[in-house]
């Protein structure tokens, strides 16, 4: 933990919500809605514009807090193991995707890793709706391609609906 980390924790959370504004929400919403019809997996968004100072005292990593969130929401609890996680913490710059077991055992990591970075690049340009939706659109082709819908309807077991936490 260092006291610049903390500071930029205490002045990101405005941050979170000039980026990601309704309007933001609403497109990401409508992109992973037409990316499930797509694939058989199930994709939730989450937006964290801070820790709380507890959890920077600790040390907790962006990727610690992604699992807890991605657990929080219950990622993981889809009927095939079929949820993926992509979690922004501003404060830190960082972006992380969990997949459940059930995707992980198919998708190397490197392809999520690809993902985040191309997110980070819009990011740093600014074009956070940009990214968010083209990250969410990669990660449907991905979904699509290791899981494609067969045809018969999937239920919507995670909200898509993007969450500020």
């Amino acid at each position: 933990m260092t006291l610049a980390r903390i500071a930029k924790h205490l002045v990101s959370e405005g941050a979170a919500r000039r980026r990601f504004s309704d309007s933001v929400l609403d497109a990401i919403q409508k992109a992973i809605a037409g990316g499930e019809a797509r694939h058989q997996g199930q994709v939730c968004f989450a937006i964290e514009g801070a820790l709380p100072l507890s959890e920077l005292l600790r040390g907790r990593s962006a990727r610690e807090r992604a699992h807890e969130v991605f657990s929080h929401l219950r990622v993981w609890d889809t009927e095939h193991n079929s949820g993926v996680l992509i979690y922004i913490l501003v404060a830190d710059h960082a972006i992380e995707i969990v997949a459940d077991r059930g995707i992980a055992a198919r998708v190397p990591e490197s392809e999520w890793l690809a993902v985040c970075a191309q997110l980070r690049e819009r990011f740093v340009a600014g074009d956070f709706e940009a990214g968010a939706i083209a990250a969410v659109d990669s990660v449907s082709a991905i979904l699509a391609r290791h899981f494609p819908a067969d045809g018969t309807p999937v239920a919507n077991e995670l909200p898509d609906r993007p969450v500020r936490l």
